[in-house]
Order: structure tokens, then sequence, then C-alpha cells
């Protein structure tokens, strides 16, 4: 193996070299290093670069691509010239650590974000028309909501859908002028925003090349993504992953309540524990495997290593989903399982006989045909974009071989090789039915590794991970709730909370997950933050009166936040009742911001 490896990486640094791509390679591990030096969690890799080992071995990637039989050329094709795209997922609450370290470094004339532009889409078209015209804005609010709520739905569309509208248009003069007056407008560019994560890095100052703009606070590019990839200029993705925020708390507290140091990018990928949870379906919170329906097919499937959640996560889409029983059913009874030739059989055997990766196609055409990968690669992408014509060619090819104008051999074809010619066919036919859907296992290996990462979280430190959860969710009450439940299923108690245990956010004491004061909505994050370094230096709040006088001179709290508090019961189990401390409240405040302590102690005895 040890060959093979150092093979591989000299096969792909003379790729890198050949094609000038060296020093993109050394800008993306650097940024990564940084991230990795300063603590900000990185991801296991994104897209088709967890086919590099060079990638690998730079820390760029987390996982193994010859263990796992993924394809440089499906990253890198040699036969294919176009610029490297290697997508980098961090911790999301830092990803603008990244950004500025990337400015700082290669300087900020020569670093930009990306423009992109919304567009006109069908409903807000007829509202911005109907605004223009000075149509009443129910009437042209009726006409919109006829438009079906399909994606990428066009007025056209939604004519020939909703046949109501269709009548309205054909019947109502204002109605056909609004409505085709919006139509000519439909699809044009409305506003421009920054790109979530593109950022551009140029060798000179990026005047030079394109023109420039700022949005808000940033630089950005008047060209869009795909205008510089044609200009040749450096394009990155800094994508922020809330996982990887959730996996880093997650580790943290345990560490703090426990003394358990946990390395996510170093665990036991073949834990027999998690994948039986897994199976179980308790796989809330699970990166990848959350969704009812996955939830479900994980149970059918009883995950038993990193390939089936690979596999797992590349059929449940549209398209590759009807292959979802046969997969199941090779897996649960392997003698059932055929190949049309044995040389599909070291290919296929991983998925249990089924096609389901593009790097499969890429290995059936090389290892039964004799193609290069990266012919093979070409082979694949005109199958996905169902190039008849091509692929007419390209069978001929694959099942006879093909050579040049003097007779030398450049693909030797199935029959050449000991296929049957009908064999051949057969097989071809499969590939071309699978490759439009077939999906790229170096993604779905990359982000397999972080669903076990978050599995291998939730088994061994359930009540910490839920409290991650629960934070990286704080402003969403549906998905605190749903989470809060499925801690209680687990016999995980959650305390109330309380003014003198909570802080901001949810934590873990004891085994207990603590309600975090974020989650009591008109509350906000600076009181919060003040009564919290209050309590740390002064001590415990006593009653309702010693902690309005201790926080009311700090210019954070105001009666909103204090009858929130009130009303959640953060203030239990000090003296006197919710009804009590509603009814009082507001005059100790207003007494403290008269200056007037005495009098108020008067009144409210029951907290002095």
């Amino acid at each position: 193996k040890e060959r093979e490896i150092t093979s591989r990486i000299d096969y792909e640094l003379k790729i890198m070299n050949d094609m000038g791509y060296v020093d993109y390679f050394l800008i993306v591990w650097d940024f990564i290093k940084f991230a990795n030096d300063e603590g900000i969690a990185t991801g296991a890799g994104r897209g088709s670069a967890a086919g590099s080992c060079v990638s690998y071995c730079l820390n760029i990637t987390k996982i193994d691509p010859i263990e796992y039989q993924l394809l440089f050329e499906r990253f890198l094709n040699p036969e294919r010239i176009s610029m490297p795209d290697i997508d980098s997922d961090f911790c999301y609450e830092r990803r603008g650590e990244v950004i500025e370290y990337v400015v700082k470094k290669y300087g900020a004339e020569n670093v930009a974000q990306i423009i992109t532009f919304g567009t006109m889409a069908a409903r807000a078209c007829i509202r911005d028309v109907g605004r223009a015209m000075n149509y009443p804005y129910g009437e042209v609010d009726q006409i919109a909501k006829m438009v079906p709520t399909v994606l990428g739905i066009t007025l056209d569309g939604a004519l020939e859908m909703n046949k109501e509208l269709k009548r309205v248009y054909e019947t109502d003069g204002r109605v056909m002028e609004l409505m085709d007056i919006a139509r000519k407008l439909e699809g044009l560019s409305r506003h421009a925003s920054t790109h979530a994560a593109g950022v551009v890095i140029s060798e000179k100052p990026l005047v030079n090349y394109v023109p420039l703009q700022k949005n808000e606070e940033a630089m950005v590019t008047q060209f869009t993504m795909n205008t510089l990839e044609e200009l040749g200029l450096l394009k990155m993705d800094f994508l922020g992953l809330r996982t990887l925020t959730v996996m880093r708390d997650t580790v943290e507290m345990v560490e703090e309540n426990q003394g358990i140091s946990i390395d996510v990018d170093n665990l036991n990928l073949e834990d027999e524990e998690v994948y039986k949870m897994i199976g179980e379906g308790k796989t809330v919170g699970v990166f990848q495997l959350e969704s009812a329906g996955m939830t479900s097919f994980m149970k059918e499937l009883k995950p038993d290593s990193l390939e089936d959640i690979i596999a797992g996560i590349s059929l449940y889409r549209p398209g590759p989903m009807g292959e979802i029983p046969r997969y199941i059913e090779n897996k649960n009874h392997p003698e059932k399982i055929t190949y049309l030739c044995k040389e599909l059989e070291p290919i296929l055997s991983v998925t249990y006989g089924v096609i389901i990766y593009q790097e499969q196609v890429m290995q059936i055409v090389r290892d039964l045909a004799g193609y290069s990968l990266g012919r093979s690669d070409l082979v694949r992408r005109a199958m996905s974009k169902k190039k008849h014509d091509v692929m007419e060619e390209e069978r001929k090819n694959f099942i006879y071989g093909l050579t040049d104008e003097l007779g030398e051999v450049l693909v030797p074809g199935c029959v050449r090789r000991g296929i049957k010619e009908e064999v051949a066919n057969t097989i071809f036919n499969q590939m071309m039915d699978f490759a439009s859907y077939a999906f790229n296992k170096a993604h779905a290996a990359a982000y397999a590794v972080i669903g076990y990462q978050t599995a291998y979280l939730m088994r061994y430190h359930p009540a910490e991970f839920t409290a991650a959860m629960l934070n990286s969710f704080l402003g969403n009450a549906d998905k605190c709730f749903s989470y809060l439940r499925f801690a209680k299923t687990l016999g995980i108690e959650v305390a109330s909370p309380s003014i003198n245990d909570s802080q901001w956010k949810y934590r873990v004491k004891e085994g207990k997950i603590l309600f975090g004061l974020g989650a009591i909505k008109g509350v906000g994050k600076q009181m919060v933050e003040t009564l919290v370094t209050k309590r740390k230096e002064e001590g415990p709040y006593r009653n309702l009166m010693d902690f309005l006088e201790r926080n009311s001179g700090a210019g954070t709290l105001n009666k909103r936040a204090v009858e929130a508090l009130i009303r959640s019961g953060v203030f239990d189990g000090l003296d006197g009742n919710r009804a009590q401390m509603l009814a009082v409240y507001e005059r100790i405040m207003d007494g403290f911001s008269q200056k007037n302590k005495k009098n108020i102690e008067g009144q409210v005895s029951l907290f002095a």
C-alpha cells in the first residue's frame, strides 16, 4: 500500500504542477492551517477535493481517498482543463476570522468578496410591477398569491398551472397589462448582494482585472462568480457550517464538565455503538441523517460501517431513491448479489452490486474498456448531461475500442478485454441510466465523516451535544422545543431557567441541561452578560429587589425584559411568587430611576 500511496501522490503533484495549480493548493493549505492553529473548527472536506491524496496530506481534507476509492480525476482532470474548486467549511461563528486573515496576508487590495444578483422571480415581479404602476396593494397581492408556490415557477408556467389566474388574465385588461409587463421583466437582476461564501484572490490589485464596489462594509467584485472564473481569477468558497460550531461547543462543554478531551478528527470510525444508535433511528442532530425520511431509511438499513452512511447520503435524493430497496435487500442478503461480469465485483461490492457513485461509473469505464481516468471523467460528464449523440459514439468505443488513424489503440474496449458484446452493451445501458443522478462519492464521504462525528457525540455525550444544538438555534423556538423534547426522551433532565444558575447559552451541570436565558423572548444578550458578571463578582441574587438594585444602574435593564424574566420563572425559588413580583417590579424600577429607594422599601417590604 505504501508504494500505491507514494505513486498516487507523485502523480497528483505532477498534474498540479503541469496545470499550474501549485500556488492554489498552497493558499488553501495556508488558510486551513491558520484556522487549525487558531482553534477554528474546519470540515472534513467538501465536493470532489476529498478525492485528492495531496489535499488529505495537507490537512485540507480529512478522509483517506485511497481507503474509500475516491478518484483524483473527478476533482482535477488532466484531459479537461478547468479551474480547481476547493470549498472549505468553517465554524460559522468564526468564519469571518479566516477571511480577515486572507485579507491581511494577501492584501486588502488583492482580496474581495463576490457579488451576486437577486433576480425578479414570478411573485416578486408582479408585486414590483404593480407598485410601479400604482395598482392598489390588495389587488396586486391577490394576483401574486395566485402564482403557485413551486420552486422555479415562471409566470407562463403559473398561467398554465392555475386556471383561475389564466381566466382573470384573459378577462381583466388591468391584470393582462400587469402580467404582460411582468413577463418581460421576469428573470432580470433586481438587486445586488454579497455572495454567502465566495472570495476572490489575485496576484495584483483587483482593480486591474475587475470593477469593485462596496456592499455595506465589504468590498465586492461587480462581476459574478462565473465571469470571474472565465477571466481566470482565483475563486474560493469560505462556508460557515453550523454543525462544526455545535461540535466545537460540545467538545468544550465535555472537557469543562468531565475533564475528557475529545479529538473529533481522530475518532474510531468503527464504533458499533454509534452505528447501533443510528440504526435505531436516534438521529436527532446527526448531520445529514436528521430528517424524518433519512431517519426511517437508517432504521431499515441498519448501517454498520462508514460506507453505509456514505451510500445513505448519496441514495436519499430524487432519482436514486428508487434503488434504496435493492441496496437494503442486497446488504441483508448478499447471496442475492449478481454481477454481469467478474470485473464489476471489485468496483460494486462496496455498494452491494448497485451503481451509486460517479466514481464507480468512471472505474467501470476504465477497468472494463481500458479508458484513462481522465477520459472516463469526460464520459461520465457526457452521460450526466444526457448528450445522446456523444454517448452513442462513446458506446462503440466502450464496446469495441478506439484506434487512431495509424491504427494505434487508444481505447481497447470491452470485447478486446474478454467481455461479451451483449454484456458490455447492457452495462453501458445501466451506466447511462445511473449516470444522470449518480452522486459524487468524495463529497458524500466527507459529509459522512461529519455525520459520524455528530452521532458519536450524541451517543456518548448526549447532554452536552443537545445543549450545543440548542445554543445554535437560540432564536428558533420550534427547533429548541423539538430538541428539548428529544432530550427528555433520552432521560436528560432540563432544569428551569434560574437567575443564579443560568447564563446566556444553555449549558450542562451535573448531567442536567441548564436553560439558557438567551432563549427567553425579549431578553437581550448585553443585559444577561451584565447580570452574570455581577453575580460572579458580588454573589448570588437574594431576591427581586436585590437583582433590580444591582442591575438598574447598568443601563441594560428595561421593564419588558424584567417582565419576561419573571414570567419565565427565573426568580422562582426566591422570596415571593410570580404574581407578587409582576405587581411590584415596575414601582421598584421607577423608584430606582428616581433614586427614591426608601419609599420603595416601605411599599414592597417583601423584597427588602
